[in-house]
């Protein structure tokens, strides 16, 4: 990063610390506090508009972030970590925007190796399964990623993405939400609407060491307008939510470093207990346990009763031929219709 950038980007983050009470601030206000002219300002102002950040202004008044900001705090979430998982972190990087969480943790990997944590505000490429878009607007959500190895070869990881999805939601159940549901193999629900996802990433030796990049995408506060390009039902945090959000009883920072102490917790004993250590909680939250559901692979597809999750995170399905077995890759589930 040039010099010019790096203090580009220091005045960018200024600014929004200055937005993020949701009090109206005139341009001449925001110059005086940020010592640059209201030139600087604009040129400023008009980045965070093109950010897709909602951003309304008022002649006369000035300009305003509707409900303020929430912003990821790399000092505050490193006093929330657990002392233990602290020193697992290798390096925790706060971005406010990138083009996707896991693959930035996929570049750091050969140079960090294990923990290695990216947050970002903002996502311009984030990747959900099988490719598609993880709608990601700017100061509303959560885009975690995490770098781990894993000695014992790829076999250990079977089950891990269900298993991800079960702390995150353990997690979320500690902060005093609930109804929340698994949807096999990695999405997190609420009625049947979609709240967050769970990719990983695997690169290596299958009898050797493996590297991976955990990804949790959550939808903490999903403005309308940011959420037009979502093709199914959704939900968010902001809408479940037992606290009040507007008064920030529960921000995105604490909840971060909520989620970044249960996953490097995870990350550290998987290998030793596998899947079947969390099988049972897992189907304690099965959405679909019992029903009759529709596989979607390239080509074809099955239809069949659930009945569960085999110790490996194999979804077990009833079919017309007798029980069969699905491990996770490039399939779909969705209820049979």
């Amino acid at each position: 990063m040039t010099q010019s950038s790096s203090l580009e980007l220091s005045s960018l983050s200024a600014l929004l610390g200055l937005l993020s009470d949701g009090q109206f601030h005139s341009g001449e206000e925001l110059g005086e506090l940020l010592g640059v002219s209201r030139a600087a300002v604009w040129k400023q102002l008009q980045k965070l508009d093109l950010s897709g950040l909602e951003l309304e202004s008022v002649k006369g008044r000035g300009y305003r972030v509707p409900g303020g900001l929430d912003l990821l705090n790399e000092n505050l979430i490193q006093s929330l970590l657990e002392p233990q998982i602290k020193s697992l972190i290798r390096q925790l990087d706060v971005r406010l925007s990138i083009d996707s969480t896991n693959a930035q943790a996929l570049r750091q990997l050969p140079q960090l190796g294990a923990g290695y944590v990216c947050l970002a505000e903002q996502q311009t490429a984030g990747r959900g399964r099988r490719g598609r878009n993880w709608v990601s607007p700017f100061g509303r959500n959560i885009y975690l990623s995490i770098s781990w190895l894993f000695e014992e070869g790829i076999a250990v990881l079977e089950g891990l993405s269900l298993a991800v999805g079960l702390v995150v939601v353990e997690t979320l159940e500690q902060l005093g939400f609930s109804g929340l549901e698994l949807k096999w193999p990695n999405d997190i629900l609420w009625q049947s609407k979609k709240l967050g996802g769970v990719l990983l990433e695997i690169n290596g030796d299958p009898s050797g060491q493996c590297q991976l990049v955990l990804g949790v995408g959550l939808n903490v506060y999903m403005p309308p307008a940011g959420a037009e390009e979502i093709t199914q039902a959704w939900t968010d945090l902001h809408t479940i939510s037992p606290v009040d959000f507007s008064e920030q009883k529960l921000g995105r920072n604490q909840l971060a470093a909520s989620l970044i102490n249960c996953l490097l917790n995870l990350l550290q004993d998987y290998a030793g207990c596998g899947f079947a250590f969390y099988r049972q909680q897992w189907e304690a939250r099965n959405a679909h346990k019992d029903q009759w559901v529709e596989l979607i692979f390239p080509g074809r597809s099955q239809v069949g009763r659930v009945l569960g999750v085999d110790d490996k995170g194999a979804l077990r399905l009833e079919t017309s031929e007798g029980e069969q077995v699905f491990h996770g890759g490039e399939i779909s589930l969705r209820a049979a219709g």
